[in-house]
């Protein structure tokens, strides 16, 4: 049996539930129980807002982005324009006033949508990979679980330890499963709570993709053979936010 074919991702109870409900990945029936569950259940709750703190370290490279001031006016206009007659002040006669202005502003303004429609199909843009793909990494029988975070902006896996040890003298060691091709190793998992593996220029395509991510279970500092040498101990599809 191939590495591949041995995981087949398993949810991981509550704790799992809740990791993937504050990552946004789950479906929408199931985020609407998690929903209800998160007010009527106080052990769940404490789940969620434990997952939160353990995720903000794979945001603490963001920055917060203010937005534009013009952002509210525009959304009140949308939103309340049609509940009353607004009151303009008269304006002065003058360019504002002027028939050949409008019309040649009209002008100008279809032949800036002409360009804005021409522009992209003669030059159409480069598709950019997915931003953020997560994958919940478990397997039958095992209880070692991962969530990861594949950011393609900044070239790296971020893992987050859910539950299980590894043994004494043994390291956990992350892989990429592209179909039927071999494992290829993006290298050891250190110790933790949290935890980033930089992703290879060779590899950043095929995660992009929908790769498979594994772990597996080798000797102190890896894989002597460059394939896994240990039981998969858990796995998972890419799927984007």
């Amino acid at each position: 049996m191939t590495l591949a074919e041995d995981t087949g991702p398993e949810r991981g109870g509550d704790d799992l539930l809740a990791a993937e409900f504050v990552l946004g990945v789950l479906a929408a029936d199931e985020r609407r129980i998690a929903s209800r569950r998160i007010e009527a259940e106080t052990d769940f709750a404490r789940l969620v807002d434990g997952w939160e703190v353990n995720f903000s370290p794979l945001a603490a490279a963001y920055q917060d982005i203010e937005p534009p001031a013009s952002v509210k006016p525009a959304i009140d206009r949308r939103l309340f324009a049609s509940a009353g007659a607004v009151t303009v002040p008269a304006q002065p006669r003058g360019l504002w006033s002027s028939l050949a202005f409008w019309r040649g502003l009209a002008a100008a303004a279809v032949a800036a949508l002409a360009i804005y429609i021409a522009v992209p199909i003669l030059h159409p843009p480069v598709e950019q990979p997915q931003a953020r793909l997560v994958a919940s990494l478990a397997a039958e029988g095992s209880d070692v679980k991962y969530l990861a975070v594949y950011d393609a902006a900044h070239h790296e896996v971020g893992l987050s330890h859910v539950s299980g040890e590894r043994a004494a003298g043994k390291d956990f060691e992350l892989w990429m499963i592209e179909g039927k091709n071999p494992p290829v190793s993006m290298g050891v998992i250190p110790a933790g709570a949290t935890a980033r593996i930089i992703v290879s220029p060779a590899a950043r395509q095929k995660l992009a993709q929908g790769a498979v991510l594994a772990v597996s279970l080798e000797p102190s500092g890896g894989s002597p053979t460059g394939q896994p040498t240990g039981p998969v101990v858990a796995a998972g599809d890419l799927k984007s936010i």
